[in-house]
């Protein structure tokens, strides 16, 4: 049946980022569509326990701070050492800061969580998805990579070097059924952004750029994701699927140029 394309029942999946926002969404998805889930976290134990409690079955959660190389690394082999068919890459870290007063520690921090971590668990999960025939990897990317802003410029700058080595890879691994894609959201709220959401006036100037008439809520990404992890995606590799009510495709009519939000 053509619904059974969309089944990951059998299929072993790996989230980063899975305490909260996009992460928890997709982590829930993915298990309600058959996978096995492992989560990861960061100084968030409360939060991804809450998510495990809602997968169940004795889901593992896994700490790991992706700003320092060496934590990273570890992950990686403690994540490795069993079979992973589909990895979520989902953590990152946004902090905005006035592009002339970016330094370095601001720079590596974004560099490791951003970019270094998503090719240290490639490197040590695709081979082994690739040998056996199967795999999907999946990365959050951003519209920021394609419409920037000077104070998200590490950010924006890295989410766009995410999309470009996720590309690369991809063309390495399509021939033994291996897929890497990227589904890039726009304007989401998520617990990390609910205090700028409970602005009026700044959710109404969000609402009025995006041609869909509002923001997004993480439930709105998880189709693309899915649908990405499935044998229905089998065909989908080095795409960029941005999820954003329209953004990347201008804002919404009536918007004057040069306006903020």
């Amino acid at each position: 049946m053509s619904r059974d394309r969309f089944s990951l029942v059998g299929r072993r999946a790996l989230v980063t980022g899975a305490s909260s926002g996009i992460g928890r969404a997709v982590a829930i998805a993915l298990a309600e569509h058959g996978a096995s889930v492992t989560l990861h976290h960061f100084g968030d134990a409360a939060g991804a326990r809450d998510t495990a409690a809602v997968i169940g079955h004795g889901t593992a959660a896994i700490e790991a701070d992706f700003t320092d190389g060496k934590a990273i690394s570890a992950f990686a082999d403690e994540v490795g050492s069993e079979p992973i068919d589909i990895l979520i890459s989902n953590a990152a870290i946004e902090r905005r800061r006035a592009w002339s007063e970016v330094d370095e520690a601001h720079i590596q921090a974004h560099v490791a969580a951003n970019f270094t971590a998503l090719l240290t668990l490639a490197t040590r999960l695709v081979p082994a998805m690739a040998k056996r025939g199967w795999g999907r990897v999946v990365a959050t990317g951003s519209v920021m990579a394609r419409r920037p802003r000077a104070e998200t410029i590490v950010y924006a700058s890295m989410k766009a070097a995410q999309l470009t080595a996720m590309r690369a890879m991809a063309r390495e691994v399509a021939p033994h059924g291996v897929t890497m894609n990227v589904v890039s959201p726009g304007a989401v709220e998520t617990e990390a952004t609910a205090a700028r959401y409970r602005d009026a006036a700044f959710r109404q100037a969000v609402a009025a750029k995006i041609p869909a008439g509002r923001h997004g809520q993480a439930d709105d990404l998880v189709g693309a994701f899915v649908f990405l992890c499935s044998d229905a995606a089998r065909y989908v590799t080095g795409a960029d699927i941005p999820v954003d009510g329209g953004w990347t495709i201008g804002d919404a009519p009536g918007v004057l140029p040069g306006t903020t939000a």
